[in-house]
């Protein structure tokens, strides 16, 4: 009974004692932000950033790629391996509080030395055998196994929040190839109307010269247009096909197998109202790259116990037994043996178990340093985002506003030539102008798309938040 008083009072000892700090989360309050300052309410409301913001574009296709990356990614798979990894890693760290129990049996036919028994005969051989139990358990007395199982679980957390990480990126990337895969069709399309119109100028250039209407520099000038515009075209090809490519990786499938549906798209994929963005404290505790850096500081921290808890002792309970004789006897109360007690063992601290506990300090606050800089970088790329976007926006209204003003001149002196009042040639240039400013239109209209990605990345919207 005082064995079993001793041992209930040492387990009651272990479970209240760990070195080493305990780990306060940093507060995110004091470094996030109300509204962000870029936040227009023209192009950014205040609402929660949804999951799966991709949808908010109602393009089936996108939806069905997003799907097939989900799956078959090879980024996300590398991810989930290391989260396997980290599960796994977890049990074993967890594993070594448990109880350790073992068991093994021998039999064999010896010839013992009778002068190890102080007999001077010679003893006969006889079958010996030999069987028992082992039962250990370590105390823990000043929580090294807690603090290591606390650096565990906080590894695979960051370890769950990569594969967050892993999902956005992925998602943001398939979003963007997507749209440039439409919107390099979008600007060949533009930039063949122009192309087109510079070989009409081109041809009724030529005509006026042979009538002695025009000069041959103007042919010339024209012909150089039209060779600027052909220049135009294969850029345009060369963007799309690569958009393509890169998509295929993305799902999982070799180049060649780029999916087809997506090189007939004309128009790049974006949203004509407010994004949500929320506020700074939900980009915070939504962006899964601040998760991780936080678990990162749990687990440098919890490490510092384990450092810590090597300065002490080691105390494991062992509980023995077994049959050990002749093996006609093994069982009988003359062979059988049990032994209960304790093992304390302590090496005396030198120089170098303080430096590692120095060395997970300084890790501690490294990762700290290292949480703080994650965090400042969110909330500048979601600043920057915002007024990169906001621009844009004001940029491409204004080339839609000089497109307007391109179409009204076109048809004007559309008028003027079917009214006699206008040479062809002018009602022709009116066309290239209108067919410029539609080019330089669609190229903002594609970085706004871009720009829209780019925001959902930065506010690191796609799947449903895990809390650690």
């Amino acid at each position: 009974m005082r064995t079993i008083a001793a041992f209930a009072a040492l387990c009651l000892l272990a479970a209240c004692t760990e070195v080493g700090p305990n780990y306060q989360a940093p507060d995110l309050t004091a470094a996030a932000p109300g509204n962000f300052l870029s936040a227009d309410p023209k192009i950014a409301a205040n609402a929660p950033v949804p999951d799966g913001w991709w949808r908010l574009y109602d393009d089936p296709l996108l939806n069905q790629l997003e799907l097939d990356a989900l799956k078959a990614n090879l980024d996300l798979r590398v991810a989930a391996a290391n989260l396997a990894r980290a599960r796994a890693m977890q049990k074993e760290v967890v594993g070594a509080q448990e109880i350790k129990a073992g068991a093994d049996f021998g039999a064999e036919r010896a010839q013992l030395s009778g002068q190890s028994y102080l007999l001077p005969v010679q003893l006969p051989s006889q079958y010996l055998g030999d069987g028992g139990i082992k039962v250990g358990y370590e105390l823990d007395l000043f929580g090294r196994l807690k603090r290591a199982a606390e650096a565990a679980s906080a590894d695979r957390e960051a370890a769950a929040a990569g594969v967050e990480l892993a999902q956005i990126a992925v998602a943001a990337e398939v979003a963007r190839a997507y749209g440039e895969a439409c919107a390099a069709s979008h600007e060949l399309e533009t930039a063949e109307r122009v192309r087109a119109l510079q070989q009409r100028a081109h041809e009724v250039t030529q005509q006026l010269a042979s009538q002695g209407r025009d000069t041959a520099i103007e042919v010339t000038r024209a012909k150089a247009q039209l060779d600027q515009a052909e220049a135009a075209l294969p850029q345009f090809r060369s963007r799309q096909r690569l958009a393509l490519f890169r998509l295929a990786i993305l799902i999982g499938k070799p180049p060649a197998d780029y999916p087809k549906e997506a090189e007939a798209c004309k128009l790049p994929p974006r949203l004509h109202r407010a994004i949500p963005v929320g506020d700074g404290a939900a980009l915070l505790r939504r962006r899964p790259d601040v998760r991780q850096a936080e678990r990162a500081i749990a687990s440098a921290t919890a490490r510092i116990g384990v450092a810590t808890a090597a300065l002490y002792p080691d105390v494991q309970l062992g509980f023995t037994a077994g049959s050990t004789g002749l093996l006609t006897q093994l069982g009988e109360p003359s062979a059988e043996y049990w032994s209960l007690g304790t093992l304390i063992s302590w090496r005396m601290p030198d120089s170098s178990a303080y430096a590692r506990i120095e060395g997970a300090d300084a890790n501690a606050q490294a990762a700290l340093a290292r949480f703080q800089g994650v965090v400042l970088g969110a909330l500048r790329e979601t600043e920057s985002s915002l007024t990169v976007y906001a621009h844009d926006l004001e940029r491409n209204q204004a080339l839609r506003a000089a497109r307007d003003h391109a179409a009204e001149i076109a048809d004007q002196t559309d008028r003027l030539y079917k009214a006699g009042r206008s040479p062809y040639l002018s009602g022709l240039n009116a066309q290239q102008g209108l067919a410029q400013a539609e080019q330089v239109l669609a190229l903002s209209d594609d970085q706004i798309s871009a720009d829209q990605v780019s925001l959902f990345l930065a506010l690191g919207g796609g799947w449903p938040q895990t809390s650690p």
